[in-house]
């Protein structure tokens, strides 16, 4: 008889894109693709090879030897290539230049802070898969991993998340004047969340799709919510989707205000202490 596996790993796994803890908590996070990991891995190399070459420029000033100059370069390399980047990801938590400037962060598989230890084997591992084979091995990894992860995350149990999202920026309308009478005595059911969701995602990208595919989505979404709908209008599918979503909003946040206002009026049953019982 086989056994279930241990429901308090402390590993993560990645599961259908989405982060999934040990605790079978899924954390709404998007990895960032190989893509923005290149750019990001760019700033850094082209700002490290910036620094190095500074670092032998100093060190040809000065009037040394031979054998001075070449430990003043191989120990510049290792300060660039492992200490510089170990330091930086282990004190702004897992983000450099690069990083910064794409908005992203690496984080531990269970969705926490990289220390000391994960931002070191990243770096000594990056040496290889980044500088000595021209990133080269590093493209490689990130492109055959499904969260782009590099050999370096690999070792590490690491990844890199996308941190800058855009501004979000609610739809709100009301039903549309051509349906305002069929509203009054519509009955609109409550949709299934992810029909509601693609209405929603529908509004707010309308704007910047072509009229033939606006108007088919459009159509497609509103077959999908007539059979919710007492008393189909006979209106542009836009219309009476927009007309649905509005008015499955008003409706749900009256029941929002009524049950607030009913556990405001239980707040004094609810917050009180029994007759006699002592003040603690």
């Amino acid at each position: 008889m086989s056994q279930a596996a241990p429901a308090d790993r402390s590993v993560s796994r990645l599961v259908d894109d989405g982060l999934l803890t040990g605790e079978a908590v899924a954390l709404d996070v998007r990895p960032a693709s190989a893509v923005m990991r290149g750019g990001g891995t760019a700033i850094d190399v082209f700002a490290t090879l910036v620094v190095i070459g500074g670092v032998l420029w100093l060190a040809s000033s000065f009037s040394l030897d031979e054998a001075a100059v070449r430990a003043v370069a191989v120990t510049g390399l290792v300060v660039c290539l492992v200490v510089v980047p170990t330091a930086v990801e282990t004190a702004s938590r897992g983000r450099s230049l690069g990083k910064l400037v794409m908005g992203l962060r690496v984080v531990r598989d269970d969705g926490g802070a990289i220390g000391f230890r994960h931002a070191f084997i990243r770096a000594l591992t990056g040496v290889l898969e980044i500088y000595l084979t021209l990133g080269g091995l590093a493209v490689v990894v990130g492109f055959l991993n499904p969260s782009s992860k590099r050999l370096g995350d690999l070792l590490a149990g690491t990844h890199a998340q996308v941190e800058r999202v855009p501004r979000f920026e609610p739809q709100s309308f009301g039903v549309p004047t051509q349906l305002a009478g069929w509203a009054v005595t519509a009955d609109v059911g409550r949709l299934p969340d992810p029909l509601e969701r693609r209405i929603a995602a529908f509004f707010r990208n309308a704007p910047h799709l072509e009229p033939p595919r606006r108007a088919a989505i459009a159509a497609s979404l509103a077959a999908e919510a007539a059979p919710f709908v007492s008393s189909v209008p006979d209106a542009p599918a836009e219309l009476f989707i927009a007309a649905i979503a509005a008015l499955r909003r008003e409706r749900d946040l009256t029941a929002l205000s009524l049950e607030d206002r009913r556990m405001a009026d239980l707040a004094p049953v609810l917050t009180a202490r029994p007759n006699g019982f002592p003040e603690r």
